[in-house]
């Protein structure tokens, strides 16, 4: 095994991947948004919901695109880079993703054109339908995606056959692995606060220049709502995950609290400097005893530390313990931001209050950031294994030279910063230009249907 090779695998996967998932996490929940628009617009007549949602429709297409395009390159570093791993697990890894293009992708792709090009051609319940439909899909393809994953992180229902590979044995145990539902949820809630966040702080930014435009005003205290609701519900959604990780994957829990010792009462580190040589923290700055509440839901319950497993089996722990600190301190700060502009909205004027408008201006990438940061955390966490307890990362690996490897990397890095660095900034040239007014109606049915 050539160990540049090795790394530079690992970076190119993570460059793609953490370029990819933010349009994933964007189009999730922004297709549900679509839904709620075009459906609050049905039931009310109220132009603006019409508005907004041919506005915020422009930005689903473009993003989906982007989406699409980044994920497909990802398919092909599975067989340039990692193929030992793809020849091992396709037989259980490859049924769940044939399942999200049969099942999602299809069903999205065949309903995006009606969204897009269907306004004006067919009734306004057709329409919605392919409006839902597209929600849907976006969600059944997490469904899988996250499900491949989980996987991944937890196996279960699988067997070990006479070749080396990988099989099936039960496919419900496959697909609903110990770790799915939490992990679902988790992912779900984040990609819907990512779109809140955004949808926010456009929303904001118009405020900004005009506090009389209505249709931003109606789309900032939407997305008021949104974090009013979900921030909180996200926070305990990442509680019962982190609490399933302390008995599915100790390692990778240790490693985001930097528990070296295996004992009760183990402090909570707010920050820290962990020393993997010397096997301890330079310095700290804790709560006592308040880490296994956290961990455990218990103060004094038994918390492993990293000094039970061996070091080659042990994660980064600088890495994981940062990236987690990030991940669930954006979350705080969401939750801060939330509860501000409900008790703005109460008092009848959050597009009123410069400081929120450009704290929400402010915050908007974050959702974006925070789930970079989740995703490091779960898959170096899971280090140095690509299936937990199962496959070695080290033996995963294509039998390539750094050479190759290396071409490949700067190759992808050259073109993700020229094309794809272009089609985001379009979309936030785009966003900046905010909602404008509503084109005619589309009819009540199709042109030339029968009444």
């Amino acid at each position: 095994m050539d160990v540049y090779a090795l790394l530079l695998s690992r970076l190119q996967f993570a460059f793609t991947i953490a370029f990819h998932i933010i349009f994933p996490s964007f189009t999730i929940g922004l297709a549900s948004y679509l839904a709620v628009l075009e459906g609050l617009w049905l039931a009310s007549g109220n132009p603006v919901f019409k508005t907004l949602y041919l506005f915020w429709l422009k930005v689903f297409a473009l993003s989906f695109g982007m989406g699409v395009v980044t994920g497909v390159v990802m398919s092909y570093e599975l067989g340039s880079n990692w193929s030992v791993f793809s020849v091992q697990v396709s037989p259980v890894i490859g049924p769940l993703l044939a399942f999200e293009v049969l099942t999602a992708f299809f069903l999205e792709a065949s309903f995006l054109g009606i969204m897009l090009f269907g306004w004006r051609k067919v009734g306004r319940g057709l329409h919605f339908a392919a409006t839902l439909l597209v929600a849907i899909g976006t969600l059944i393809s997490a469904f899988w995606i996250i499900s491949a994953n989980s996987w991944m992180q937890s196996p279960a229902g699988f067997a070990h056959t006479p070749a080396g590979g990988l099989i099936a044995t039960d496919w419900m145990a496959v697909i609903f692995s110990p770790s799915f539902p939490a992990r679902l949820g988790h992912m779900t809630l984040a990609a819907y606060l990512t779109t809140a966040l955004v949808v926010g702080a456009a929303s904001a930014w118009r405020l900004l220049h005009d506090p009389d435009e209505a249709a931003s005003a109606t789309a900032l205290r939407m997305a008021i709502g949104m974090l009013a609701i979900v921030a909180p519900l996200q926070l305990i959604a990442g509680d019962v995950s982190g609490k399933a990780v302390r008995h599915l994957q100790p390692a990778k829990l240790a490693a985001i609290e930097a528990f070296w010792e295996t004992r009760a009462h183990q402090p909570f580190h707010i920050l820290a400097w962990p020393d993997p040589k010397a096997e301890t923290n330079r310095w700290e700055l804790s709560i006592p005893g308040l880490g296994s509440w956290i961990t455990a839901g218990d103060a004094g319950a038994e918390v492993t530390g990293l000094k039970a497993f061996a070091p080659e089996d042990r994660p980064p722990i600088a890495i994981v313990f940062y990236a987690f600190r990030v991940m669930v301190g954006l979350g705080l700060a969401m939750i801060g931001l939330g509860g501000w502009g409900a008790w703005l909205a109460l008092r009848g004027g959050p597009e009123r209050s410069r400081a929120f408008l450009w704290a929400t201006v402010a915050m908007g990438p974050t959702g974006f950031v925070s789930v970079i940061a989740g995703w490091i955390v779960a898959e170096v966490g899971r280090q140095p294994y690509v299936i937990y307890g199962v496959l070695r990362t080290a033996d995963a690996v294509s039998p390539v030279g750094a050479g190759q490897v290396s071409a490949s990397l700067i190759g992808f890095l050259a073109v993700y910063a020229t094309i794809f660095s272009v089609g985001v900034l379009y979309i936030l040239r785009l966003i900046a230009e905010g909602p404008t007014e509503a084109p005619e109606e589309p009819p009540t049915m199709a042109p030339g249907a029968r009444p």
